[in-house]
C-alpha cells in the first residue's frame, strides 16, 4: 500500500514507555488523572507542566496555549480527548508531538487534525505528527478491555461510510473524485481485522498492534487521497447529531458502532453481518451502554436528515436521500438494547 502515514515513528512493546522522558526534552504533559496515574512513574522525568484535560472546546484550548511553560515537547497521554488537545497544543506552538495512547477507543493518535469543539459543534484542525507514537502494550491493558476493542469503531466505520462515498458518486453528489482503489484498499484493512477478531477481543499483543496497524494503512490511504470519505459518513454524522442533542461526549468506538448498526440498516448494507462482526470482536453497541433513551434516539433519527442538510460541510450520505419516517426508527430500532 503506497502513501505516508501521519506518523513520524513507532515505539511499541511492552515497556515502550519506560524511560521516554529521558529522550525527549522539556516536556509538557497533557493528559487525565487515571491516564497520568498509569504512566508518570515510568517516563523517567518529570514534565515542566501537566495539563489536565477538561474538555477540547477551542476557548479551553486556547486559555492553555498562553499558560504553556517554555518546553520543546508535547507529551500526549490519555484517549481521544487528551491526544486531540496535545495535538491542538503542539500545532498551535509549533512544538514536537509525542503520543502515549492508554487505550485504542479513537484513533485520534494516528490522524494529522485535533478533533475539537466550537460552540459544542466538532471541527478538525491544524496537523500535528507524532514522533513517536508510543504503543505499550503494558499500558494498553491497564484499560478496561471493551475501550481498546471500541478501537475499531473508527475502521468498522469503512463499511458505512465507504458505501456512503459510491452512493454520492452515483447521485453525482460526491465532493472528491471516486476512488474505487480507495475503497478496495480499505476493504483489505477490514479483512485483516476480520481475520483478528478473537486476538482483538482478548486484547492480546497481536490484538492490539492490529488496530495500530489498521489506522496507520487507512491514514496511508486517506492522506494518499486528500480526505477521510471512506471512514466517515453516515454512522458519524448520526453520532455529531446525538452529541448535540444530549450535550455530552461519548466513547466514540461504542457511538459509532451504533451509528454503523442503525446505517448499515439504512443503506441496506449487510446490516446482520456487520453486527456479527461487532458482537465477535466484542464491540458494544446497543443505547444501553450509550445512557441514550429509546425516545432520544428515535428523536435523532428523525431529525437526522433535517440535521446534515443544515450543516452543508457534511459530505452528502444515504441520509440525504432517504425518507427516515416513524415507521421505519421504529424497526429499526427494534432489537436494540435500551436501560
Amino acid at each position: 500500500m503506497e502513501g505516508h502515514t501521519n506518523v513520524l515513528s513507532l515505539r511499541s512493546g511492552r515497556d515502550a514507555a519506560r524511560g521516554l522522558g529521558l529522550d525527549i526534552g522539556r516536556f509538557t504533559a497533557v493528559t487525565m488523572d487515571i491516564p497520568w496515574k498509569v504512566t508518570a512513574d515510568s517516563l523517567g522525568a518529570r514534565p515542566e507542566k501537566v495539563v489536565m484535560v477538561e474538555t477540547v472546546e477551542e476557548a479551553w484550548l486556547e486559555a492553555q496555549l498562553q499558560a504553556l511553560p517554555p518546553c520543546d515537547t508535547i507529551l500526549g497521554i490519555g484517549g481521544g480527548q487528551a491526544i486531540d488537545a496535545a495535538k491542538y497544543l503542539a500545532w498551535r506552538k509549533g512544538l514536537r508531538l509525542v503520543s502515549i495512547p492508554t487505550i485504542l477507543s479513537v484513533n485520534a493518535f494516528a490522524t494529522p487534525a485535533a478533533g475539537i469543539r466550537r460552540n459544542h459543534e466538532v471541527a478538525y484542525v491544524g496537523t500535528a505528527s507524532p514522533d513517536p507514537l508510543v504503543i505499550d502494550f503494558g499500558i494498553l491493558r491497564t484499560a478496561p478491555h471493551e475501550l481498546n476493542i471500541a478501537g475499531i469503531g473508527d475502521l468498522l466505520s469503512m463499511h458505512t461510510a465507504s458505501f456512503d462515498w459510491a452512493h454520492a458518486h452515483a447521485k453525482g453528489r460526491s465532493e472528491f473524485p471516486f476512488s474505487q482503489d480507495a475503497v478496495d484498499d480499505g476493504r483489505r484493512i477490514l479483512d485483516r481485522i476480520y481475520e483478528r477478531l478473537p486476538q482483538i477481543r482478548a486484547n492480546t499483543d497481536e490484538g492490539l498492534m492490529a488496530i495500530v496497524d489498521g489506522y496507520l494503512d487507512l491514514n496511508r490511504i486517506c492522506l494518499g487521497i486528500g480526505h477521510f470519505r471512506i471512514e466517515e459518513g453516515s454512522e458519524h454524522y448520526l453520532f455529531y447529531e446525538l452529541e448535540e442533542r444530549l450535550g455530552r461526549p461519548f466513547v466514540h468506538g461504542y457511538v459509532i458502532g451504533l451509528g454503523i448498526r442503525l446505517m448499515s440498516r439504512l443503506q441496506g448494507n449487510d446490516p446482520d453481518g456487520i453486527l456479527t462482526v461487532m458482537q465477535e470482536a466484542g464491540l458494544p453497541c446497543d443505547p444501553d451502554i450509550l445512557g441514550i433513551s429509546r425516545t432520544d434516539l428515535k428523536a435523532s433519527l428523525l431529525n437526522l436528515r433535517r440535521f446534515v442538510e443544515d450543516r452543508p460541510h457534511l459530505w452528502h450520505t444515504c441520509i440525504n436521500d432517504a425518507d427516515i419516517a416513524g415507521p421505519w426508527a421504529d424497526e429499526a430500532l427494534e432489537g436494540l438494547r435500551f436501560g
